[in-house]
């Protein structure tokens, strides 16, 4: 079990000034709230997508796991993720050794819920079962 404590910390909506000026600024301790805020909030689905995709990619690996976890937001908030452009994402992140073990797994298994999708079996070993 990991001592690392956890913070609740009350998401800000932010607009979208106050996203390119954390964006600019690069500040972890305001990076890391970002994703979640943004998918929480903004109202443009694919904006937020778009920003936790470029975010999951961030050097810091409690930006990058907040990013990937800001996707199940977004589909679990509005209901629509473009599977072309997350599937990839979700799948590298599982082989991102610094995320929090299972954050992309569980990410995942949200989003296959949330939208009906399949994805990762493979990756995460589940085998499918035949309807019959």
């Amino acid at each position: 079990m990991s001592n690392e404590k956890r913070i609740y910390k009350q998401l800000d909506e932010l607009s979208n000034d106050d996203i390119q000026r954390i964006l600019d600024k690069n500040d972890i301790n305001e990076m890391i709230y970002l994703p979640l805020s943004v998918a929480e909030y903004h109202p443009n689905w694919k904006y937020a997508q778009d920003l936790c995709v470029k975010l999951s990619e961030h050097p810091n690996s409690a930006v990058r796991s907040n990013a990937i976890l800001g996707l199940s937001y977004v589909a679990e908030i509005q209901g629509k993720l473009e599977k072309h452009v997350v599937k990839p994402v979700l799948l590298r992140a599982l082989k991102d050794a610094e995320l929090t073990k299972g954050r992309a797994a569980d990410v995942i298994g949200d989003i296959n819920l949330f939208l009906g999708w399949n994805i990762g079996r493979k990756s995460l070993g589940i085998k499918q079962h035949n309807k019959t």
